[in-house]
């Protein structure tokens, strides 16, 4: 059975992305399994030293899920089998590390994700995974 991770961080091209996903399920002769992955972003400063570690790892737990609510809506609408992952820091580097640990055979990525900055271009998240992974990597717009 294939492995396919499909990072995702709560926007509209990222859900877009998986609703494209879904629609081109179809194409396997044996449905894949099927991973979503959320990357969160270290807190800024010196926080640790005024919020315990208990408390910051459930804060990204929280905002974890709030970006894998609507793709996890939509694999649910559609009756596909996932299991879902939070962690923690740079989103490019993290997708390619999950992805070689996890030993995915494919990772399929909106080419655009949050912030009109990383908008600008492919997606700097997408460009960096494309060029460090070495496992394929599958844009959907």
């Amino acid at each position: 059975m294939q492995k396919i991770l499909l990072p995702v961080d709560g926007s509209d091209n990222s859900n877009q992305s998986v609703v494209n996903f879904i629609q081109q399920l179809n194409w396997y002769k044996e449905r894949p399994e099927i991973h979503l992955l959320n990357i969160q972003s270290p807190l800024d400063g010196n926080v640790s030293l005024f919020i315990n570690q208990a408390d910051i790892k459930q804060y990204h737990q929280e905002e974890g899920l709030k970006c894998l609510q609507n793709a996890r809506a939509l694999l649910d609408k559609a009756e596909i089998a996932y299991q879902f992952h939070i962690t923690l820091g740079d989103p490019a580097a993290m997708i390619v590390q999950f992805a070689t640990e996890k030993q995915f055979d494919l990772i399929v990525l909106g080419s655009r994700g949050q912030g009109t900055v990383k908008s600008l271009l492919l997606g700097s998240v997408a460009n960096k995974v494309m060029q460090l992974s070495p496992i394929p990597v599958l844009l959907v717009k």
